[in-house]
């Protein structure tokens, strides 16, 4: 492996999105989400749009579900934590779950 290679992982990462501030389609959301995992050196492979589900647990009763994304990506490790950084503030993004995968 070249310096300028560096070793790529699989990942899946599951988000769910609060759509309520926001006119934006969620296909617009789901986008910015690739173009974030693009912007730290990863690579999409595949997008799964799971749709509405309502939560288990409620904790506002006017809010009883949100949409959830599944992206399939391969980065490299160092990429994860500025990834969730830069979702981090994204009033949208509501939670972030990244796993390694095989």
């Amino acid at each position: 492996m070249t310096a300028t290679q560096t070793k790529k992982n699989k990942y899946r990462a599951t988000f769910i999105l609060d759509t309520r501030s926001t006119e934006s389609p969620v296909e617009t959301l789901i986008e910015g989400l690739a173009e974030a995992i693009t912007s730290v050196g990863g690579e999409t492979e595949r997008v799964e749009n799971l749709g509405r589900q309502d939560f288990v647990r409620i904790t506002e009763k006017s809010h009883t579900g949100d949409f959830y994304v599944r992206i399939y990506f391969e980065s490299p490790p160092s990429a994860i934590g500025q990834f969730q950084e830069n979702l981090r503030l994204e009033k949208t993004v509501k939670r972030i779950f990244v796993e390694g995968c095989s």
